[in-house]
Formats: structure tokens, sequence, C-alpha cells
């Protein structure tokens, strides 16, 4: 069975596929863009909890993030297309069908990424923090 914070995340990736940009999750960067852009969802860092006792309960905000990545004549906008796309995927269902208790994006950072003989790709780095709480730091 999936602990919590995996269900979560694979939710996420669901959620991201829907778009028509490709969507992996925590792959590393494939040699060519495809012409919708790409996402990557990294899985982040849940860092600490916050413990309530009685019942014990672990209150998490995770931050995982997304790299947004397009390549081609008109970066900048197909970026901001992109990631528009990623917040109204977000903004569509804040629990991911009731698997956290809210989940938020932060605005992308955006970075050129130089490709030696080619059109530079253009990337943002989005950080979205999901809420949820777990029974256990393991679960």
């Amino acid at each position: 069975m999936p602990t919590t914070r995996e269900t979560i995340l694979t939710a996420l990736h669901a959620r991201l596929s829907e778009l028509p940009a490709t969507a992996l999750r925590g792959d590393v960067m494939p040699e060519r863009v495809p012409p919708d852009g790409l996402l990557i969802l990294r899985d982040g860092d849940p860092g600490e909890p916050e413990v309530t006792l009685s019942p014990l309960a672990y209150h998490y905000q995770h931050r995982a993030e997304i790299e947004a990545v397009v390549q081609g004549t008109d970066r900048d906008a197909t970026l901001d297309n992109l990631c528009a796309s990623v917040g109204t995927a977000i903004a569509a269902d804040r629990t991911l069908g009731g698997f956290c208790d809210w989940i938020e994006a932060e605005a992308p950072r955006p970075v050129d990424l130089p490709v030696e003989g080619a059109i530079s790709l253009k990337a943002g780095a989005i950080s979205v923090v999901l809420h949820f709480t777990s029974t256990s730091p393991l679960t």
C-alpha cells in the first residue's frame, strides 16, 4: 500500500499528465523537448512536520517542484502558457481528489538554458506546497 506522500505525488503527476505537455516524474531531461513543452515533477522535500498528540498526527507542508521546459522561437509566451496551464490544473482540484488537504503553487522561477548548436531552452521551476496529514512519518 503506498504512503500518503506517494499517493499525493502520484495524483499530482496524474493531474499534470492531463495537460498537452509531456509530464514525467523524477526523470532526467530528454534530448528533445516536445513541441507542447515538458513538465518534470520532482518529489521534493517533506520538511519537518508539525506534530499533534492524541491522536498522534504529523502535519506536513511538503515542497515538490515542477520543472516546466519549452523550446522554440516564442519561448517566453510558450513557457508562460505552460505555467498558466499548470496553475489552472492545480486550481481545478486543490485536494487532488481528497488525497491532500490543500495544494498551492508558487510563481515560477525562470531559467534560460543554453543548448550548443540549437535554440536555447526556457525553463521555469514551479514550487508546489502539498499540505497533508499522516499518522507516521513513514506512511
